[in-house]
């Protein structure tokens, strides 16, 4: 467990170089949400640039872990986000704190705001076909000048050529990839040489979230990095998914890698 200075970004000779926490041999970005998003990826959507984006909690840390092929396939990611209370525990416990909690549906947020701004594409894959629909319809609600590049659901084969195909047709800005751990980064690894462009980050479940299927975590849990809590409480069935950080948050503990 160690600090590292760089990460693969692309064109570092303009942009600030960015200070990493290897957690588990996985090197998160070590930034504010804020400086992340002004300093990286606004300048790099500008330049038409391409970079892959993971979000990374325990569970995932845990993943990547234990399954060398999804580790080959984060490791292409141009950044990863430490998206995760514990993730920024295990920081503090090392004596390297990362310095905030990066939610991967605020940064989503965040970036279709950037997006709103200066008029950029964005292409929506994943989740059911009512749920991605209603996704993008709030997306046209919220910020009226992205525009819709396409959309997506998630019910077919990472190894479809067809859906990338389209994908590539209509030139995204940004696309979002909401398929889950680890299809979202096996369809982007698998299709991302394909692309020239393009802004291509996995979000998981957040279309549901931006839909209104699932409720966030009241604020207040949010910031007492309390929103596992509340998630497990109101979906019960995500007590696996606790185990796994437990069990991560003990390897940190007793330094068993």
């Amino acid at each position: 467990m160690s600090i590292s200075t760089q990460i693969k970004i692309p064109d570092t000779s303009k942009r600030k170089k960015i200070e990493t926490v290897t957690i588990m041999d996985v090197d998160f970005i070590n930034l504010s949400q804020k400086e992340f998003v002004r300093d990286h990826i606004q300048p790099l959507l500008m330049n038409q640039e391409k970079c892959y984006i993971v979000t990374a909690n325990p569970e995932i840390v845990m993943k990547i872990r234990e399954d060398r092929g999804y580790q080959e396939m984060v490791k292409q990611a141009t950044y990863i986000v430490p998206d995760g209370a514990g993730v920024v525990l295990a920081s503090k416990y090392m004596k390297q704190p990362i310095k905030e909690r990066i939610a991967g549906f605020d940064l989503m947020l965040d970036i279709l705001e950037f997006a709103n701004r200066e008029a950029l594409s964005c292409y929506f894959i994943g989740a059911e076909e009512q749920v991605n629909k209603k996704a993008v319809e709030e997306v046209k609600k919220r910020y009226p000048n992205v525009r819709i590049a396409g959309r997506h659901h998630g019910y077919f084969s990472v190894k479809d050529p067809e859906v990338a195909e389209r994908v590539k047709l209509s030139e995204p800005d940004i696309v979002f990839v909401a398929l889950g751990s680890p299809n979202q980064d096996k369809w982007i690894t698998n299709n991302l040489d394909q692309f020239p462009k393009g802004l291509f980050m996995g979000v998981g479940g957040s279309f549901d979230v931006l839909a209104g299927e699932v409720k966030r975590a009241p604020d207040k849990w949010i910031k007492l990095n309390l929103e596992w809590l509340y998630r497990l409480l109101k979906q019960p069935f995500r007590w696996k998914r606790i185990l796994k950080a437990m069990e991560f948050m003990i390897r940190i503990i007793f330094k068993r890698n």
